[in-house]
C-alpha cells in the first residue's frame, strides 16, 4: 500500500470555505484582542512608570500574574471557572477576545515601559522647562518618539497573539484550528486538513513579517 497516494489532497478544496470562516474568526479575535491589549498595555505600562506607588503596584501585579500564567489556563479559567463565581457564562467568542486582550496587554505594557524609558530623559526636562506640564510633555513629546520604537515589537506581539488564538479552540471559539478539528472528526483526513491549517498560519505570519521588515526599513531610513 502506498501511504502517500492514500491521502486525498484534492478533497481539501471542498473544506476551504469552512476553513476560511475559521480564518476570519482568527483574524477577528487577533485584531480586536490586540486593540484591547494595546489600550491595556498603554495604561498599565504608564502606570508601571507612575510616581504613585499604588498605580505601580497594580501594574506590577497585573503584568506578573498574566505573564506568569499560560494563556491556555487563562482561557479555561475565564470560560469555565469564572461562571461559577459570577453566575453567567461569556459567549466563547467574547471570552476569546478578552483572553487575547488581557494576555497581550501584559506584554505590551512592558513594551510601552521600555519604549518610554528609552527616550532621553532630557526630553522631559526640556518640555518642563518650556512650561509644559508633565502630562502634556508625555503626550506631545515623549509618546510620539516612544511609539515609533514600539512598532516592531508590537508587530511581533501581533504575530504571537495570532498564533495563540489556536489555543482558544479549547473554549469553543470557532477559529481556524477549531474548524480544522471539526472537519477531521467527521472525515478523518487529519494530514490534509492540519497541513492546510498550518499553511494558513504560515502564510499569515510570513506576510506580517515581511510587512514589519518594510516598516522597520522605512523607520531606519527616516531616522
Amino acid at each position: 500500500m502506498n501511504i502517500i497516494t492514500d491521502f486525498r489532497w484534492g478533497s481539501v478544496i471542498e473544506f476551504l470555505p469552512q476553513l476560511g470562516v475559521g480564518l476570519l474568526y482568527t483574524l477577528l479575535v487577533s485584531v480586536v484582542g490586540l486593540l484591547i491589549g494595546f489600550a491595556l498595555g498603554a495604561l498599565f505600562g504608564l502606570w508601571r512608570l507612575s510616581r504613585f506607588r499604588v498605580l505601580r503596584g497594580i501594574a506590577v501585579v497585573y503584568i506578573e500574574v498574566i505573564r506568569g500564567t499560560p494563556l491556555l489556563v487563562q482561557a479555561i479559567w475565564l470560560f469555565f471557572a469564572l461562571p461559577l463565581l459570577v453566575g453567567f457564562t461569556l459567549p466563547s467568542l467574547v471570552a476569546g477576545i478578552i483572553v487575547i486582550g488581557i494576555n497581550s496587554g501584559a506584554y505590551i505594557a512592558e513594551i510601552v515601559r521600555g519604549a518610554v524609558q528609552s527616550v532621553d530623559k532630557g526630553q522631559m526636562e526640556a518640555g518642563r522647562s518650556l512650561g509644559m506640564s508633565h502630562h502634556t510633555t508625555m503626550l506631545q513629546v515623549i509618546w510620539p518618539q516612544a511609539f515609533k520604537r514600539m512598532i516592531p515589537p508590537l508587530g511581533n506581539q501581533f504575530i504571537i497573539s495570532l498564533k495563540d488564538t489556536s489555543l482558544l479552540s479549547v473554549i469553543l471559539v470557532p477559529e481556524l484550528l477549531y474548524q480544522g478539528r471539526a472537519i477531521v472528526s467527521t472525515y478523518y483526513n487529519a494530514v490534509e486538513i492540519y497541513t492546510t491549517v498550518a499553511a494558513f498560519y504560515l502564510a499569515i505570519t510570513l506576510t506580517l513579517s515581511l510587512v514589519l521588515r518594510r516598516i522597520e526599513k522605512r523607520m531606519e531610513a527616516r531616522s
